[in-house]
């Protein structure tokens, strides 16, 4: 075959040969410095140019400061307690074990047992009627309201009470025109928290509590700070075991800044009489309320 046929041949063929087939699509490649296509590299700005109140920001955990719950300071023997000061004053109070003595004891406690005129009475808490968890009686020339409960005007006192009243005060230095006696029957008998800060007992009240028959123990809690918003988890708190014949005297800032309570217990207990002597004020007194 001569060099002019073979050319005429491969002409024949290229008009022939179908065309090429298409490559596939390629995905746009970086470039040689690393950079996205332009529409790539759009779309990342945008999600970098987010408004700040959208952006993920980290945020070190703050630190959990634990709080211990304190344990209560238990007082049993005789002496003057100053257990806070404040800027209402300072709260205090006298313990005299055996203020009275045993035998003495043991025949006051049956002479009031019998003779007082013990009754229980109707409370009112949050709208709610209760009866009170233990027997009460008053005496005074001034009736007495708490927990809207009122007690009645009652001049006639026991004589011994009246000898019981001329004791503690020749003792403690304070006088008393009044006497919320109480008498818990048994374990089940009780008195919830509160403090003794009626307005007709001027701005920080003595109260003398004397205890006679079976040992309760007399549970304190001091009254939280504002910011604490009425939980008392943490607050300073106190116990004393009041036995047969022993006196209790809270002064200053005690009804102010603390609560008070003799709480059940859980387990058999005999009858109890604890007479809480104080002062009351046909007005509401005028009294400096800061007490040192």
């Amino acid at each position: 075959m001569t060099m002019d046929d073979k050319r005429r041949r491969v002409r024949v063929q290229g008009v022939w040969a179908g065309p090429a087939k298409s490559q596939a699509a390629v995905k746009p490649a970086l470039s040689a410095k690393g950079h996205a296509p332009q529409g790539l590299a759009q779309t990342w700005m945008k999600r970098e140019s987010l408004p700040p109140e959208r952006q993920f920001v980290y945020k070190e955990p703050k630190a959990e400061v634990l709080r211990r719950i304190p344990d209560p300071q238990v007082i049993d023997k005789e002496g003057v307690y100053e257990i806070s000061a404040s800027p209402t004053g300072i709260s205090r109070i006298r313990l005299f074990p055996n203020f009275i003595e045993s035998e003495e004891a043991d025949w006051i406690f049956e002479q009031l047992c019998q003779d007082i005129p013990w009754k229980q009475r109707t409370g009112i808490r949050e709208g709610i009627s209760y009866l009170q968890p233990r027997l009460t009686a008053w005496y005074g020339e001034l009736p007495y309201t708490y927990s809207r409960i009122t007690m009645e005007p009652n001049p006639e006192w026991h004589p011994v009470l009246s000898m019981l009243k001329s004791r503690i005060e020749e003792n403690t230095g304070h006088t008393f025109n009044s006497l919320l006696c109480n008498l818990y029957r048994n374990d089940k008998d009780s008195v919830d928290w509160h403090s003794d800060d009626e307005p007709s007992l001027g701005a920080c009240p003595i109260i003398a509590s004397l205890s006679l028959g079976a040992t309760r123990v007399f549970e304190m809690r001091k009254k939280p700070p504002p910011e604490e918003n009425g939980d008392y988890t943490y607050v300073e708190k106190v116990k004393i075991p009041l036995d047969h014949g022993t006196l209790l005297v809270m002064e200053g800032a005690t009804q102010a800044d603390w609560q008070h309570r003799v709480p059940k217990e859980y387990h058999s207990k005999g009858a109890r009489v604890n007479l809480t002597f104080r002062t009351v004020f046909s007005e509401p007194s005028g009294m400096d309320s800061r007490v040192t």
